[in-house]
């Protein structure tokens, strides 16, 4: 169940990351939702990892958002230059 909590957490996540960063993703819709759950594990992991709030702190949010902005613009800059065939 802790599993799947993180995976909606992770989608929430993503939307919003979404929202701040408008544009085209090369993926699309499901891409973005993978990259938020991944940026929020991600950042969420660092966060507590590095001291900076404990399980259950608001500003663990913050860090899942920022965790997937950054995937999210290292995507479209790996991504978006690559030519499709």
């Amino acid at each position: 169940m802790y599993i799947i909590g993180w995976i909606l957490f992770g989608l929430a996540v993503g939307i919003v990351a979404k929202f701040l960063m408008p544009g085209r993703d090369p993926g699309g819709f499901f891409i973005t939702a993978l990259l938020g759950i991944v940026g929020a594990l991600v950042g969420g992991f660092l966060g507590r990892l590095l001291g900076w709030y404990g399980d259950g702190d608001p500003v663990g949010f913050v860090m899942a958002v920022v965790g997937s902005l950054v995937l999210l613009a290292a995507y479209r800059s790996t991504m978006g230059r690559i030519p499709r065939a």
